[in-house]
């Protein structure tokens, strides 16, 4: 499964705030320094939908805001449930 995600550092907290243009935002806590927020992206997509570290690469991305991500092992019920989340936060 690959997710397109549009990533908002040096936000309040870490979440996902909803979809813009096709893509989940998500806004992290942390600055987009030295790699930091790939790695705190990277776990808190890993933690949010229930799947490994190692299930979630960034295929795309890495130095700008417009990521994907490549989840290995993701049930479409679980992706389902998390969307429908995202969509009524």
């Amino acid at each position: 499964m690959k997710l397109k995600v549009r990533v908002i550092p040096n936000a309040k907290k870490t979440e996902f705030s909803g979809i813009r243009e096709g893509e989940l935002v998500l806004r992290l806590n942390a600055p987009a320094l030295e790699g930091k927020a790939n790695k705190a992206a990277l776990e808190f997509v890993s933690r949010y939908f229930e799947v490994s570290k190692t299930s979630v690469s960034l295929i795309s991305g890495e130095k700008s805001r417009h990521k994907i991500f490549q989840i290995v092992g993701l049930e479409s019920i679980v992706l389902e449930r998390k969307l429908a989340d995202i969509l009524h936060a």
